[in-house]
């Protein structure tokens, strides 16, 4: 099983294969518009914007498992996204992280690695579909071990 063989629906409420990035580096993200995490959100367009041309994607889970810090609909979660953040890479419709009612997608993250414990934990997936580290929501985008993280991942092998 790899995390490319899911489907998620996308913001628009559509279903999206995740193979749409099979052979990618995805860096998937629980985010939340009223967290005080949210900024987060500018650097991880700068990530994606950064290394995208190299095979990088950003991907957006929005979640209101946490504090109820995403209570809007996918409609209003994007025109927030778009209008404060200017976002551009891949985001989805709302899900749940963790518990009863868990999406396929956090089922397969968390199979090997912990739950999230707040808004804007982080998955880095390799070009192989598999889980190569997680980090938790206070490792900013910019961090130094993270970018390292993604720059391992995207090395040729």
């Amino acid at each position: 099983m790899s995390f490319y063989d899911l489907t998620a629906d996308s913001i628009e409420l559509q279903p999206q294969p995740l193979a749409e990035w099979k052979n990618q580096v995805a860096l998937v993200v629980n985010t939340a518009s009223a967290c005080g995490n949210t900024p987060q959100y500018a650097d991880l367009e700068k990530l994606w914007k950064r290394y995208r041309d190299r095979g990088f994607v950003v991907l957006g889970f929005p979640s209101n498992d946490f504090g109820r810090q995403e209570p809007g609909s996918e409609a209003e979660i994007k025109e927030f996204c778009s209008l404060e953040y200017h976002i551009t890479f891949p985001m989805f419709a709302k899900v749940k992280t963790k518990g009863e009612g868990q999406s396929p997608v956090y089922q397969f993250l968390t199979e090997g690695q912990p739950a999230p414990r707040w808004n804007f934990h982080k998955y880095l997936v390799g070009r192989d579909g598999q889980v190569i580290k997680s980090f938790a929501d206070k490792v900013q985008p910019d961090d130094p071990q993270l970018v390292q993280a993604i720059e391992t991942a995207l090395a040729p092998s």
